[in-house]
């Protein structure tokens, strides 16, 4: 399964912060937190966010529902990266394949 194109950066998205809320909770619709479908994500997409989710766990503030909620998100994220690899390797394996099916290359050129 080879991945959608990249859709760019989310739509809102600030590398400053804005659209936080004090304490770094996301107050818009784009955050990555959100448990919409990932399937739209880049890789870098669902890579940061799962980073900001593993934040989150590890700073252990949140509620046993919240953290719950928070893995589930993170499991969702994890296999969509996986899936942005797994096109990756599918493409670098077919170039690779179509490199040996080439022939070797002119030693001298």
């Amino acid at each position: 399964m080879t991945p959608a194109a990249d859709p760019g950066p989310a739509p809102g998205h600030t590398e400053d912060g804005a659209g936080d809320a004090p304490g770094g909770t996301r107050t818009d619709g784009d955050s990555p937190l959100t448990d919409d479908d990932p399937a739209g994500l880049s890789y870098e997409q669902a890579r940061d966010a799962l980073v900001e989710i593993v934040r989150r766990l590890e700073s252990g503030g949140d509620s046993l529902e919240e953290s719950l909620r928070l893995w589930e998100r993170g499991e969702a994220l994890a296999a969509r990266c996986e899936q942005w690899l797994d096109g990756a390797r599918e493409r670098m394996d077919a170039l690779l394949r179509t490199r040996e099916q080439d022939g070797p290359e002119d030693a001298g050129s």
